[in-house]
């Protein structure tokens, strides 16, 4: 005969209270990883932000202040005319449409031809595609100022002298945007892509109602540093313009 040990109401409450309490422990120590995490970002937030609000409180200061001894974060007398005076001085309204223009067009041709250089680079199986990724990412080892002078000759040669265009079209194909989109297009299975084929789906259905909607997050990233890239840009359309 066999003898079947049956356990203890005492043991099954001990046993009860030690697994309540290991939640307890768990959550206690990633509450604290969660405040020192919370306490570093809060203080290099601190710290990249006070130079910009310096800027921000200066621009607010008369011109008498900006240097005057002892140095004070807050205007004693704070005035616009420091901006009225920009303003006045040059026509900012006709500059400011105009960056604005091209930043809207590059930043939305930009993500469509990432978008779809990105997908052909990570689904289609070629050699020359393999071979154009990496001139594409042979770019981003020369500065930018070397490239200045032969994109410079192109774009005269082309008629696109003194023209948005000719600001545009250099600034359409950047080597962040195809490796951003091909790195993501990577990690969709090819699975999903076969299967739409087999249902009958064509190349371009499965492109814009599939790998589209999918990428969106990539879209915005990308959207977001080419608006930056672009209204910061001023060599470039300072060569490009003379009026």
């Amino acid at each position: 005969m066999t003898t079947t040990d049956i356990p203890r109401p005492a043991d099954i409450d001990a046993g009860r209270r030690v697994s309540k309490k290991r939640p307890r422990k768990t959550a206690s120590g990633g509450l604290r990883q969660a405040v020192s995490a919370t306490t570093l970002l809060w203080i290099m937030a601190c710290l990249y932000g006070f130079p910009v609000l310096w800027f921000v409180l200066s621009s607010l200061k008369p011109a008498s202040d900006l240097f005057s001894y002892p140095l004070t974060l807050v205007p004693h007398n704070p005035t616009l005319s420091g901006f009225k005076a920009a303003w006045d001085s040059a026509n900012f309204s006709q500059y400011f449409i105009n960056t604005a223009i091209v930043c809207v067009i590059t930043t939305i041709l930009t993500v469509g031809v990432s978008c779809c250089t990105g997908y052909a680079l990570a689904k289609y199986d070629n050699k020359w595609l393999k071979a154009f990724f990496l001139c594409i990412l042979a770019t981003t080892m020369l500065p930018g100022e070397v490239m200045l002078a032969p994109e410079f000759l192109v774009v005269r040669n082309l008629g696109l002298y003194n023209s948005f265009a000719g600001i545009i079209l250099p600034a359409v194909l950047t080597a962040t945007g195809c490796f951003m989109f091909r790195q993501f297009f990577l990690t969709v299975p090819d699975e999903l892509v076969e299967a739409a084929r087999i249902d009958g789906a064509r190349e371009l259905s499965i492109f814009l109602r599939i790998m589209v909607p999918l990428s969106r997050p990539i879209m915005l990233t990308l959207a977001i540093l080419s608006f930056q890239w672009r209204w910061n840009d001023y060599i470039w359309p300072l060569l490009m313009l003379n009026d």
